[in-house]
C-alpha cells in the first residue's frame, strides 16, 4: 500500500466490509496541514478534499453526513432566532401596551385634575360674583350684566329692570332682632328666585322665547332683578305681582312665631325699556343702565309712600341717546314700531292691579 502523505489522515482497514467498497477509518492523528481554516461549506468541501484524501464515495457520504448536520443546526438556529425574535415583539407588545396604559392614566389623573382646579377657579369666581348670605348675585357683578346686555341684545323687545325693598326692615331688625332680620332677608331672595325665573310663562309667551332671569342684592334689604325677554311692559308688572303677592301669603311664623303680628311685605318699582336698534344702546349702555335703576329706586320708593299700591310700573324708551318714559300712544308691542300704539294696554295693566 502506497503510504499516506506527511500532514494527511492515513486510512486503515475497515471493520465491516460493503458487497462493493471496501469502508476506510481514519487515523486519530492531529492534522498538521498549515493554511487559514475552511469559513464556508465551498471552502470546507475543499479542504476534506485536499486534506483527507477519501474515495469518492466515502468523500460523497462524508460530505452529505456534514451537509445534514448543517441544516439541522441552521433549522435549530432559525427557530431559536424565530422564537427569539416573537418572545421579544411579544415583550415589547407588553411593554408598549404597559407604556400606553400608564399614559391613558396619567392622562386621566392630568385631565381630572385640570377639572377639579378649573371647576375651583369657577366656584371661586362665581363666589367673588355672589352675596354670601343670599347667594344672589352682588350689585356690581349684575350691574355688569345689565350693561353687555343692553350693549350687545339686538332683539327689538321688552326689558325690565325691577328694585325690591322689604318694607319697614328697621322695625323688625330693633323689634325682634338681627338674626330675625337675616331669616327674612334669606327668605326674601328666595322668594325672588322662585316668581322671577327662567321658565316663566309670561316671558316666555312669544313663540321660541327663552329669558334667563338675574337676581341680585342690591345692598341692606334691597333687591334687584331683570327680565331681560318679554313681549309687552304688562308682563312684567303681572311678574312683579306675583312676587309681592308671594311674599305676602308666605307663612312668615315659620321664621319666627312673633311675625304672626306683622307679616313682611315688600315694595317694587320697575322700569321696562323698549330695546329698539341695537346701535342705539350700544355705545351709552353704562349710562343707560344706570339712569333705569335710578328711575326704578324712584318708583320703588314712591311704592313705599303709597300705601294701597306696593308696585309701580314705568315703559320707556330711548330718545337721542337719552332715557324717556313713553306716553300711551308711543308704546309698542314686540311686533310693532316705537311709533304705533299698544291697544289694550291700560286694560291689560288694569287686569293686573
Amino acid at each position: 500500500m502506497k503510504p499516506a502523505p506527511r500532514g494527511r489522515a492515513r486510512v486503515g482497514p475497515t471493520l465491516e466490509g460493503g458487497p462493493r467498497d471496501r469502508v476506510y477509518l481514519m487515523q486519530t492523528e492531529t492534522i498538521t496541514a498549515s493554511g487559514p481554516q475552511p469559513q464556508t461549506r465551498h471552502q470546507l468541501v475543499a479542504w476534506v478534499r485536499e486534506h483527507c484524501a477519501l474515495p469518492t464515495h466515502l468523500e460523497v457520504e462524508l460530505l452529505d453526513v456534514m451537509e445534514g448536520v448543517f441544516i439541522r443546526h441552521e433549522k435549530l438556529w432559525q427557530a431559536s432566532k424565530d422564537e427569539a425574535i416573537q418572545a421579544l415583539s411579544t415583550g415589547f407588545r407588553d411593554k408598549m401596551t404597559q407604556v400606553r396604559t400608564e399614559l391613558s392614566a396619567k392622562d386621566a389623573t392630568i385631565r381630572s385634575i385640570s377639572r377639579y382646579f378649573e371647576a375651583l377657579v369657577a366656584n371661586l369666581t362665581d363666589q367673588t360674583h355672589r352675596d354670601s348670605k343670599t347667594l344672589l348675585m352682588n350689585f356690581d357683578h349684575f350691574s355688569e350684566q345689565v350693561e353687555r346686555f343692553l350693549a350687545l341684545e339686538r332683539r327689538g323687545r321688552w326689558c325690565a329692570i325691577g328694585l325690591v325693598d322689604i318694607t319697614g326692615f328697621k322695625w323688625y331688625n330693633d323689634a325682634l332682632g338681627h338674626a330675625v332680620g337675616d331669616r327674612i332677608i334669606e327668605r326674601v331672595a328666595i322668594l325672588l328666585r322662585e316668581q322671577v325665573r327662567s321658565d316663566d310663562l309670561i316671558a316666555r309667551e312669544r313663540a321660541g322665547a327663552r329669558a334667563s332671569e338675574l337676581h341680585a342684592r342690591f345692598g341692606g334689604d334691597e333687591f334687584c332683578f331683570m327680565i331681560p325677554d318679554l313681549a309687552e311692559y304688562s308682563q312684567a308688572y303681572a311678574v312683579g305681582e306675583r312676587f309681592r303677592e308671594a311674599v305676602e301669603q308666605y307663612d312668615w311664623t315659620r321664621e319666627d312665631g312673633r311675625l304672626v303680628a306683622q307679616p313682611v311685605r315688600v315694595d317694587v318699582g320697575v322700569v321696562c325699556l323698549w330695546l329698539g336698534p341695537v346701535a342705539e344702546r350700544r355705545f351709552i349702555a353704562r349710562r343707560l343702565s344706570a339712569d333705569l335703576f335710578q328711575r326704578a329706586d324712584k318708583l320703588m320708593y314712591d311704592a313705599k309712600g303709597q300705601r294701597a299700591n306696593h308696585i309701580l310700573l314705568q315703559p320707556t324708551r330711548i330718545d337721542n341717546g337719552e332715557l324717556v318714559e313713553m306716553s300711551e300712544a308711543e308704546q309698542p308691542t314686540a311686533d310693532v314700531g316705537p311709533r304705533r300704539a299698544r291697544e289694550g294696554s291700560e286694560q291689560d295693566r288694569r287686569r293686573h292691579e
